[in-house]
Parts: C-alpha cells; structure tokens; sequence
C-alpha cells in the first residue's frame, strides 16, 4: 500500500514536471533563421532591414524561397545615401529605385561563395519592371568575390533557412552597359577606348539616347581585328575611332536576343549612322552573325548581358563602319 502511494507521487511529480516544461517551450519558440530575421539580430545590417521593410520586400526573404542575399552593411549603404545627393537617406529615397536596388543583391537559389564562378548571374531586379529581363551581375572570384567591379564580400556563407546571406562592403547599385565593360577584364581595351573618346557619360545614361543595345568586343576581338586589318586601330583618327565605337551600339531600343529575327536578318541603324545586319543564326559556332557597315561579317558569341539602361551582346571581332 505504501509502494502503491510512492508510485503516485512520482508519477504526479513527474507530470507537473512535464507539464511546466512544455510550458515553458510554449512561451520560447524556436528562434527564427531565415535570412530576414538575421538580418534583424545583426546590427550592422540595420538599415538593410529599414531598406527591406520600406520596399515592402520583407516577406520575400522571410519565407522558404531559397534565395541568396548580397547584404550592405550600414557604411555601405550610408556612402550610396551620399552619392545620391545631400540629405538622401533610407526614408525619403525614391522607393521605387530602393526596391529595384535591393532586388539586385538578390539571387534566386542557394549559393555559397564556393559555388560562385567568374561570370555573368541574373539577379532578382529586372530591366524596366519587365518580366523576364532580369538584371545581370558580373561576378569576379579572384582574389576574393567582387561583384560588377565595386562591392567585396566581407562575411560570406552566413546560412539561413531560406537560403545564405554573404555581407558585402558596397550596394551594388543598378548596372549601365559601362559598369559590365568597366568590371569585366575581358572588356578592358573597349572600356580603355570609351573613356578616351569621351563616351563614358553618354552610355553611363538612363536617358535619350538610351536604352542602348551595345555589341561589345572583346580583348580577343581587338587582336583579331589587328590580324585580319593589320595596324587599322593604330592609324584611326580620333574621330574615326569614335565612329568605330558608335559603330557598335544600337540607341533607343533593348533588343535582347529574342527580339531578333528568328531564321533571318535585322537591321538597324547604329549610333554612327551606318546599318547593322544581324542574322539568326550563325554560322561557325556563333549564335548569330553580324555584317558592319564596310560589309565585314562577324560572330555574335554571347547575349542578353542585361544592364539597367541596355543590353549587351558579344562579339568575336570589331565592327568598322565605311570611314570613307
């Protein structure tokens, strides 16, 4: 009889203990891991999480969406604030432009910085607000990640629920068709020769006569230039390079590479005046070919490099427009 009362005072011990326990599990959840509640434990990400919740894009990264975030620490965000303008700051941006800007530190899927390649990515910003023309993001791996030539990874592979967040050192702001030749090595010589013509501001623009659609060569496409024209580049005259490089850009149109005529031929007027013929598809491996304005035929090798105010497409050689 005496076991019998013991038992029941374990057993009644044993579920009071049980039951305060659980209690207590009820009033502490789990602590949430998804990249906006890391967001929101990491002070030196407080103005991101002001950004997120002024552009109305904290459920984005509050939910199971794998997603991988680029995130500004305040400093970064406090020098983008500055080059706005005096007195620009989190709260009286224009808030279309900050969800834009946001959305081009966001990329679709899970990716640890040692899955990050030397190349092109899309980001979640898209060209004009329309579907299927998503920004690029030119990704440089060495030494460390860089990305479109001006923000640093400084805190990588922080893992999330819904995906990994990397802090970087800059916001990434909304790319030109020079921030692609700018940030990419293998448009070094095109990007030397914008800036000695004077180009830089007129394709750095959002306005008329954008948005531009620019066919960009190569490192590679100067030197084969040299050999197929041997000593042309040297023997231009100012203005005659400055032909040249307006030679390749189309304005006032994104013509994407869905827009081209399929099994068939486009033309259209360059910003030097002279026709371009693009025609799908190539022959030799190009995607599609593209004759100059002196009848000279190319390789379009890569497209759709998709910046805020154009497009950029690839060539294997230098268009050269009749210079006489």
């Amino acid at each position: 009889m005496k076991n019998g009362k013991f038992l029941k005072s374990v057993l009644f011990a044993f579920l009071a203990i049980a039951t305060l326990s659980c209690s207590d599990d009820d009033s502490n959840p789990p602590q949430s891991n998804t990249i906006a509640a890391i967001a929101s434990r990491t002070p030196d990400l407080s103005t991101l999480v002001q950004a997120l919740d002024r552009a109305g894009l904290v459920a984005a990264v509050d939910g199971t969406t794998q997603l991988t975030v680029f995130a500004p620490t305040n400093a970064a965000f406090d020098t983008f604030f500055a080059g706005l303008g005096s007195g620009v700051n989190v709260n009286n941006v224009d808030v279309d432009v900050l969800r834009q800007v946001l959305l081009n530190h966001v990329v679709s899927g899970s990716v640890q910085s040692s899955q990050l390649s030397t190349g092109y990515i899309n980001t979640s910003a898209t060209y004009n607000g329309e579907a299927n023309k998503n920004l690029s993001m030119y990704v440089s791996t060495s030494p460390g990640v860089r990305l479109n030539g001006v923000s640093n990874v400084v805190t990588p592979n922080i893992i999330a629920s819904n995906g990994v967040v990397h802090v970087v050192d800059a916001v990434i702001g909304l790319p030109t068709v020079v921030t692609f030749a700018a940030a990419d090595p293998n448009f070094s010589a095109l990007a030397g020769a914008l800036t000695a013509q004077g180009l830089v501001p007129t394709l750095n623009s959002s306005t008329t006569p954008a948005p531009f659609t620019v066919f960009a060569p190569t490192n590679d496409a100067f030197a084969a230039l040299d050999n197929d024209l041997p000593g042309v580049v040297a023997s231009l005259t100012s203005e005659q390079l400055t032909a040249v490089l307006t030679h390749h850009v189309i304005a006032g149109g994104n013509v994407r590479s869905s827009d081209l005529t399929p099994n068939g031929t486009t033309t259209a007027p360059s910003l030097q005046g002279q026709n371009l013929n693009i025609t799908l598809p190539g022959t030799n491996g190009n995607i599609a070919n593209i004759t100059d304005g002196s009848g000279r035929t190319m390789g379009i090798v890569a497209v759709d490099v998709q910046a805020a105010n154009g497009v950029i497409h690839v060539l294997n050689n230098v268009l050269v427009p009749d210079l006489n």
